[in-house]
């Protein structure tokens, strides 16, 4: 039987070949979840992107797009905050996500990353005027369903 030698082509090939194969197999076990469309900011759109990690924390990043600045809502807000409703541990605020562009684009974007150990069940955006609250206000801007 004949052995088969690969040129340094054939073998650049199979190794950029082998690199994707992995790397899709590594963002398959995360789950994608969209935000619904906003009533406030019709516009906007959104994803919430999870995976659970060696420690069995979820990681957790958010991303955002065409979402008015805070101040430019009615009433005028200050900033827009992140919250996660866990499986058995209530609402908890991940953070604040600020908006804006970069140099080479007009589009508004925004993202958030977080690690908990307490397993999502939805997430929610709502505008506020600090921070720093402990339970969300009433101005509700994006949420996922529930999954």
């Amino acid at each position: 039987m004949k052995a088969i030698k690969l040129n340094s082509v054939s073998r650049w090939l199979i190794a950029a070949l082998s690199g994707f194969l992995i790397i899709i197999s590594f963002d398959s076990c995360s789950k994608k979840i969209a935000f619904d469309s906003s009533r406030v900011v019709p516009g906007a759109e959104g994803r919430v992107k999870i995976k659970k990690d060696k420690n069995k924390n979820y990681a957790i990043n958010i991303s955002v797009k065409n979402l008015a600045e805070p101040d430019k809502l009615t009433p005028p807000m200050e900033l827009y905050v992140v919250w996660m409703e866990t499986e058995r541990n209530g609402v908890r605020n991940l953070g604040q996500i600020n908006i804006g562009t970069t140099i080479l684009s007009s589009v508004k974007k925004g993202s958030l990353t977080a690690t908990t150990p307490f397993k999502p069940v939805r997430f929610f955006i709502t505008a506020e005027e600090t921070g720093d609250v402990t339970h969300p206000g009433m101005d509700l801007i994006m949420t996922t369903k529930r999954f």
